[in-house]
């Protein structure tokens, strides 16, 4: 296969060459690839507009995973939309007046917003392609391989496995969303090779003592970060866990830890995938420039003029070209003259016992500079919380308030919706 192969070549050749394995299984329904090509090419007729005018739709999984496949087919840009924003399609329609898309996008995702207004990201078929393959080299995908996608199909996560699937002419597996129930019982009843998840789904799935099927090879875990109790919990039920960096500018993960990278540490998300290139800039934020970037954000920016793209994560890189992420740049705290990242604090309260979830965020404080406030779900106590932080944080980093929730405010993607995390703070007391 060619390198620039798209999700509609590879339909059409798996299909051409009576791949065996179906393409997708969804719904209680199976499609085989010839399936798929034929379901995808009858419903071009019923879709409108000129074939450069993009698709904008919202619906299930399963109607945004046909929708998608039909695109490819039809070379038409597809802007899938979440279908509990019913004002979205209208939004993104209005947003598109005027604008001239180049001429090879393939999707347009709008990012998850969880620091403020979601941003339209323009995504190439070659960007995509060179994505899926790199994903695919590194977590070998074959095909007879079964993906287990349970992430929204109107988020990067979830499309990049339709196209890594197709590439290889493994099998998508869709669920309709994250349900610890129907995750268990497939996990039985199909030969699962991959799943994709974020930390708090796969959290969800240890606390059920959902066992991880011998099938099962990779875990791919991004999203959001993962704690080091989270890993070692995890790795000890036997769930291969990747941990992988990665966003929708990016065509999903551009890079993803392997064991040969050493010792997992917290952040460690290992090499940049083949075909791009990770630095870090003067003011430690993570760069990112290769095959698999955007084309650029619907307003025009996004990648300078050397083809690199400035993200707001914060990383190093060590000797062997390993990046480390450790958080945020808009995230920092300010406390007692001492930088504090949530992430830090974070990582060492999940791992104080009676802690289900827990964040971390800043309010101002005329002494403190920033009050370190932690936001926690479980059972523990104020006095176990503050005696675990002041024996493994610096002084400045103990939190100086605790809130306790039933749960934290997170996106469809398991994302720390952070703006509604200092909202919490602000609103609680002590």
């Amino acid at each position: 296969m060619k390198d620039a192969i798209s999700l509609a070549d590879s339909l059409y050749i798996h299909a051409r060459h009576g791949q065996a394995a179906p393409a997708l299984i969804a719904a209680g329904q199976s499609w085989s690839y010839a399936g798929l090509l034929a379901d995808a090419q009858a419903e071009k007729s019923s879709t409108t507009g000129a074939p450069n005018t993009p698709l904008i739709a919202s619906g299930s999984s399963l109607a945004l995973a046909r929708q998608a496949y039909r695109c490819a087919i039809e070379k038409r840009p597809f802007w899938p939309v979440d279908r509990n924003n019913p004002a979205g399609i209208e939004k993104n329609r209005a947003a598109l007046q005027n604008i001239e898309l180049p001429g090879e996008t393939a999707l347009i995702i709008s990012t998850s917003g969880s620091e403020g207004e979601a941003r339209a990201v323009l995504l190439g078929s070659t960007g995509m392609a060179a994505a899926a393959r790199a994903s695919n080299q590194h977590l070998p995908l074959h095909p007879g391989d079964i993906w287990l996608n349970c992430l929204p199909l109107y988020h990067i996560g979830g499309q990049s496995i339709l196209w890594r699937c197709a590439l290889a002419g493994a099998s998508v597996l869709l669920h309709e969303g994250f349900s610890i129930e129907n995750i268990a019982v497939d996990l039985e009843k199909y030969p699962v090779s991959h799943i994709s998840l974020v930390p708090a789904m796969l959290a969800q799935l240890l606390d059920k003592q959902i066992a991880a099927p011998a099938s099962l090879r990779h875990v791919l875990v991004g999203g959001a970060a993962l704690t080091p109790a989270l890993y070692e919990k995890a790795l000890g039920a036997g769930w291969p866990v990747s941990p992988s960096y990665g966003m929708s500018e990016t065509s999903a993960q551009i890079a993803t830890y392997h064991p040969a990278d050493g010792p997992w540490q917290q952040g460690l998300v290992g090499k940049a995938l083949t075909g791009s290139e990770i630095a870090i800039s003067t003011n430690g934020r993570i760069r990112v420039r290769g095959q698999q970037l955007m084309l650029g954000y619907l307003d025009g920016s996004g990648i300078d003029a050397d083809g690199w793209l400035t993200t707001g994560d914060l990383g190093r890189i060590d000797a062997a070209g390993c990046l480390t992420v450790t958080g945020r740049a808009d995230d920092m705290l300010i406390s007692g003259g001492r930088n504090i990242h949530p992430l830090d604090v974070e990582a060492c309260l999940a791992a104080c016992p009676g802690i289900i979830d827990i964040a971390v965020t800043g309010q101002p404080d005329p002494v403190w500079g920033d009050l370190v406030v932690a936001l926690i779900v479980g059972t523990a106590s104020a006095e176990q919380i503050t005696r675990h932080a002041r024996q493994h944080l610096p002084s400045a980093a103990v939190p100086r308030k605790l809130v306790f929730l039933d749960r934290l405010p997170r996106n469809p993607t398991g994302k720390l919706v952070r703006a509604e995390l200092r909202r919490l703070a602000g609103e609680s007391a002590s």
